[in-house]
């Protein structure tokens, strides 16, 4: 199991997408979060923005852990405010793999040498901001020797906005090379519920049927479930977790947001309240882990196993 943390700006999710929404306020966090990570057995990986590769508080406390061996450094591309700021800020922009070669190319360079600078560790692992892969992305990270991949989400679909359609991949890790250098890790949403076996046909019709997701989901015979903090309760969660082993997939990737750990940056997270809640969740899903026999991974572990 990987938890993985898309560690970036604070920015109002309401909004259009502004160059401007930089702050970096809650990275105050990161030591107790950190802290309760080692606490519950956690592996934490911190994928970074260039936002947060400039701040001092991200670099001291996200570095220590890392060289240390308690945390992994990731990299996690927001286009917007990543120079060089040659783009239109747009929706369509907003997803890295949408931009020209080159851009999206030079982008991802300079977050990179910038993480190696300020942190002091050569990152691994990649997450593009919103999912947003695209057809460049993958020669783009090979030629970075970038060894993993964590940039697709199963049963989402993004194309409302210009990005990418992910409804029909596979949840399990896969190489995407026939080489075996770029492993792809997607981020675990599973199909729970006792159709679930039958979750493929069904998905397919209920996408000409408006509505009969949603009945499915609530009477809980076909759940679409995200192994997030993020709107995903602890009994979904926990529903989720259970599907996922069942369907004996080798590795879970959790993720959430940074700017949950502080009140009134995201959506799911408005209070003190509903931050003692993501712990909680946390807190209560690594217990089920721990009970199921799954054990919590760090980037190094994955690789060995996918090569060995």
């Amino acid at each position: 199991m990987l938890l993985t943390i898309d560690t970036e700006e604070e920015f109002d999710w309401s909004a259009p997408f502004s160059r401007e929404a930089t702050g970096t306020s809650h990275t105050h966090t990161f030591s107790g979060f950190q802290a309760l990570c080692e606490g519950i057995g956690a592996h934490p990986v911190w994928l970074v923005d260039w936002p947060i590769a400039h701040d001092p508080v991200a670099i001291e406390v996200l570095g220590e852990a890392a060289r240390a061996g308690r945390a992994d450094i990731g990299i996690h591309l927001h286009p917007w405010v990543n120079p060089p700021f040659e783009e239109a800020v747009s929706a369509r922009n907003s997803y890295a793999g949408n931009l020209p070669r080159t851009l999206e190319a030079e982008k991802f360079g300079r977050l990179k040498a910038r993480i190696e600078e300020a942190f002091g560790v050569a990152p691994a692992i990649y997450r593009a901001g919103r999912y947003g892969f695209g057809p460049n992305s993958a020669a783009m990270l090979a030629e970075h020797g970038i060894a993993i991949d964590s940039s697709m989400r199963p049963l989402f679909d993004y194309r409302a906005d210009g990005g990418p359609d992910y409804r029909h991949h596979p949840a399990h890790p896969w190489w995407m090379d026939a080489g075996r250098g770029l492993l792809e890790l997607p981020v675990t949403t599973v199909h729970a519920g006792a159709l679930s076996r039958f979750a493929p046909r069904l998905s397919r019709f209920a996408e000409r049927v408006p509505r009969l997701p949603g009945l499915l989901a609530r009477a809980r015979l076909l759940e679409r479930i995200a192994l997030t903090p993020e709107g995903v309760d602890k009994a979904e969660a926990l529903r989720g977790i259970d599907a996922a082993v069942k369907a004996d997939l080798p590795l879970l990737v959790l993720s959430f947001h940074s700017p949950s750990l502080a009140p009134g940056h995201t959506p799911y997270v408005r209070s003190t309240e509903d931050v003692a809640a993501l712990h909680d969740w946390l807190r209560t899903v690594y217990a089920r882990l721990d009970a199921l026999g799954v054990r919590s991974a760090c980037v190094a572990d994955i690789l060995a196993a996918a090569r060995g």
